[in-house]
């Protein structure tokens, strides 16, 4: 008996199946390669048998498939971070980074002949996809010659106490001017849009010794503080002493010359008096001055009690216990 296991042989395949194969293989193709998608963060340069046509946004586009037309998507809405002196990775699964320093790249000297190391960062983004893609061959390598002779020129004009201090943000801002001025001439079609140093530090052999001047500086500064804060307080409580002072020498001297004026004017009109009748303003200004002066018996001490030295010119009471 025939094995009924044994599965019959099929004839050739029709010639119809194969073309129907082969044209759904093109049109696949055609359309694999006729769309290309830009994504949000990206623009892209389209060329046209290698030469550039255009830049697409983000978005579907259609390209001439088969090669005729090629695409390449230029992340151009995305900061780039380039770093110098240190690299920080990923270590093993977890979120856990490690640092790992690069001396050779931050070991610089200042202008007064001292070794520092200046670890910094720059970012960056594209602003021109065809510059970028066409200009330069090795874009990373001259960013980071470019941004390390910025930087070394600058550490270099100052001294170190003004790198590790005061000058932090000019070098900052200085380093983008000047790396964008150069990389412009280079065409590189970016803009550096930060700089920032990060660790600024002497070599080991001598941090010590700089620890301890930045110490007796920021020492320095909280004394000027202090002595300003002083000066502010003490100098306008004597200004308000010093003007009530002089207030009051002011009123002073204003009523001795007013006593003055009025001594003054009392006195030409007794001597007008006076010139008139001379016997008759004299006797009176005689009478009234012992009269002032003998106002109060009580506190009258005769010396001599004859009264030999004294005209008398007025007849004292006795009192008790007799007169003197």
């Amino acid at each position: 008996m025939p094995d009924r296991n044994v599965t019959p042989m099929r004839g050739p395949v029709k010639v119809g199946t194969v073309i129907l194969i082969v044209i759904a293989v093109a049109v696949i193709a055609l359309f694999s390669t006729s769309f290309f998608v830009v994504d949000q963060t990206e623009q892209s340069v389209v060329l046209t048998l290698g030469k550039f046509t255009n830049v697409a946004e983000p978005g579907l586009h259609f390209k001439w498939p088969l090669g005729i037309q090629r695409n390449y998507n230029i992340k151009t809405r995305v900061v780039q971070t380039e770093q110098f002196g240190f690299r920080t990775a990923q270590a093993g699964i977890q979120t856990r980074y490690e640092q790992q320093t690069y001396p050779e790249e931050s070991t610089m000297l200042t202008g007064d002949l001292n070794i520092v190391d200046v670890e910094w960062i720059i970012q960056y983004r594209i602003t021109d996809p065809r510059a970028w893609l066409f200009n330069l061959e090795d874009k990373q390598k001259t960013i980071r010659d470019i941004s390390q002779s910025v930087i070394n020129m600058l550490v270099g004009d100052m001294t170190i106490l003004d790198v590790m201090g005061s000058q932090r943000v000019a070098i900052e801002q200085a380093g983008i001017e000047l790396m964008n001025s150069t990389l412009k001439s280079y065409g590189l079609g970016i803009e550096i849009i930060a700089v920032k140093l990060q660790n600024i530090v002497p070599p080991a052999g001598v941090q010590a010794a700089f620890e301890d001047v930045n110490k007796a500086i920021q020492d320095m500064n909280r004394l000027i503080s202090e002595g300003k804060e002083a000066y502010n307080k003490e100098i306008p409580k004597a200004r308000g002493q010093a003007d009530q002072i002089v207030q009051v020498a002011k009123g002073y001297s204003a009523e001795r010359v007013n006593k003055a004026n009025g001594d003054v004017a009392r006195f030409k009109a007794v001597y007008e008096e006076y010139r008139k009748a001379p016997e008759v303003t004299r006797d009176r200004l005689y009478y009234e001055m012992m009269e002032a002066i003998f106002a109060d018996e009580q506190n009258v001490e005769l010396i001599d009690s004859k009264l030999s030295n004294f005209i008398p010119i007025k007849n004292f009471g006795t009192q008790a216990g007799g007169t003197k």
